[in-house]
């Protein structure tokens, strides 16, 4: 894109081959990209400079730019908030295709976006179906903050607190899809991720204990208090963890199963929650089965 095509003249501080130059120079492998992106944004030509500025000193693209684009629309992230990945593209059109399912076999679906950072997920969602009642929650305030943005403008609401515990409680027993991108990088690895990811973005974000699971064990193990029978989860994880996270889900009373695209290089593990399900945990006595027989 020519600097002719901004929203200010050919007079603006900066060319735009004298942003490809900064920006390549500070080691953007696709500057010539980033230099659009940026040019088409700023309003004028001390905002670009300024924009490019924040870049060189090596903040994430998306908090320059204010957005990040996610299944073909743009998701508003703040500065500080989760950047949510192309990868996790996966993760909201296995969402997509459960929810359209459950559509197709009942009325309205019940949605719920764990872990939500921006909101990205839920709201893809819900702008590709009609009718869900999204629901979404995150333990950070500033990405709770953003997340309000993006889902509100979907329809849905945003509830702040750690994984279930700000959720309604009529939600319990209610919910047809659960879909989390819970961190799941191990604590030693996070030094070996990006500076952008390490330094500018939240650590409970990125951080999933010492082996990574840490807090899928936790999504896992109180999805059954929250799926409704034949409801699911979905969690993103890596093609590495997979069979770990297949045991974490098999230990919760899940029914995994593993998908996986080669062109994201995305995991997607769905668990599903048995229509004949034990209630034990839900009732705190002994196990019940579905049609009332004690066991």
């Amino acid at each position: 894109m020519s600097l002719s095509a901004s929203p200010f003249s050919e007079s603006a501080i900066l060319s735009e081959s004298a942003v490809v130059t900064r920006l390549r120079a500070a080691g953007c492998v696709f500057a010539e990209d980033e230099a659009q992106l940026l040019i088409s944004t700023a309003r004028t030509p001390t905002e670009l400079a300024a924009m490019v500025e924040r870049r060189v000193v090596g903040l994430p693209l998306e908090h320059v730019l204010g957005w990040a684009e996610f299944c073909g629309r743009r998701i508003a992230v703040d500065p500080g908030v989760f950047v949510p990945r192309r990868r996790t593209e996966f993760l909201a059109r296995q969402a997509g295709q459960v929810v359209g399912a459950v559509h197709r076999s009942a009325g309205r679906t019940v949605v719920v976006d764990l872990c939500c950072g921006s909101g990205a997920v839920g709201a893809a969602l819900a702008a590709a179906l009609d009718g869900i009642e999204l629901h979404a929650a995150d333990i950070d305030p500033a990405a709770v903050r953003c997340a309000r943005r993006n889902v509100a403008a979907a329809g849905g609401r945003v509830y702040e607190g750690d994984l279930y515990q700000p959720l309604p409680a009529s939600l319990r027993g209610r919910v047809d899809v659960l879909v989390a991108n819970a961190p799941y990088v191990p604590t030693e690895s996070i030094g070996l991720l990006p500076a952008e990811a390490r330094v500018h973005e939240p650590w409970v974000a990125l951080d999933g204990g010492a082996d990574g699971l840490e807090v899928q064990r936790r999504v896992a193990a109180a999805a059954p208090l929250w799926l409704a029978p034949g409801g699911h989860l979905l969690l993103e994880t890596s093609e590495r963890q997979a069979p770990l996270t297949v045991e974490v889900f098999a230990r919760a009373g899940l029914i995994p199963r593993v998908a996986s695209c080669d062109e994201l290089g995305a995991t997607v593990v769905v668990g599903t929650e048995p229509v004949r399900a034990r209630v034990a945990a839900r009732v705190g006595g002994p196990a019940v089965e579905a049609d009332g027989e004690i066991t």
